[in-house]
């Protein structure tokens, strides 16, 4: 699916540019699928920002940040890693989903990210690694709740003074949103759309479900209509079949509410 149009409707793209001014690092919290990434490339392309982006999981290792020796034809030389490189030519780095990495890795990224905004590359010639002036990192984490992260140490959190929560965006805003990637009228069955994944993110918050559906559900269940599937079979399709996999019963709970919303 291409990517998710972020319409800033709180303000978010100017918080952004005032720390990026203030040389302040940003974190952005807030679920999946609210437009995160979406809002870290709207404001590099708006500032004309070359954008440097590193996915965090289990599996990143301080050598995807700082890089590794290579050896070519006999000769070792050294393959810089992203931070490494965005330091260099003063980018913008962008970490998402930086609460899912190890803790040596984010004792490795602290280094850099501390007020003397440079790092020793121990693995190298123990050059020590300044950042240019204009180097600037946003970040962005799920809710513990997501499988996979992990509560942020205080050290990193502090590098982060700047702070945006990012939710899903009220329902004429989706509505706004999901319009972009339809072509059909199909206005009132998208809303309903949207008002069964708000019902179903609001059980998902206090853990009556496992799964907290996204922009990209209802996307696809507005691309869905312009296909000639019915409201009800999209809403199934979409939104109800993914709980079968946490069992009948929750996906039986699902199945109610789609029925309640669409009709049998």
């Amino acid at each position: 699916m291409e990517e998710i149009e972020y319409l800033d409707w709180n303000n978010s793209n100017q918080i952004i540019k005032k720390a990026y001014e203030a040389g302040l690092f940003v974190l952005i919290i807030g679920p999946k699928g609210t437009g995160k990434t979406s809002l870290v490339r709207d404001f590099a392309k708006n500032n004309n920002i070359k954008l440097e982006s590193m996915n965090f999981s289990l599996r990143t290792r301080e050598s995807h940040l700082i890089g590794t020796k290579t050896l070519t034809d006999g000769t070792v030389s050294f393959d810089e890693g992203l931070l490494i490189k965005s330091m260099k030519n003063g980018d913008l780095l962008y970490l998402d989903e930086v609460n899912a990495a190890e803790a040596d890795v984010l004792l490795r990224l602290d280094e850099a990210l501390d007020d003397r905004r440079q790092i020793v590359l121990k693995e190298a010639t123990g050059e020590v690694v300044k950042a240019k002036e204009n180097w600037f990192v946003i970040a962005t984490i799920n809710p513990l709740s997501h499988s996979g992260t992990k509560e942020l140490p205080p050290q990193i959190l502090s590098r982060f003074p700047i702070r945006i929560k990012l939710e899903y965006p009220p329902e004429e805003i989706e509505l706004e949103i999901v319009k972009k990637y339809v072509s059909g009228n199909h206005e009132s069955e998208i809303i309903q759309a949207i008002k069964l994944a708000n019902t179903l993110r609001q059980a998902a918050a206090v853990e009556e479900l496992f799964y907290s559906p996204s922009l990209r559900e209802t996307i696809a269940f507005g691309k869905l209509l312009d296909k000639e599937v019915s409201p009800k079979e999209a809403a199934n399709i979409v939104f109800g079949n993914v709980y079968t996999q946490w069992g009948n019963i929750e996906y039986q709970k699902v199945s109610d509410i789609i029925t309640s919303m669409f009709g049998s």
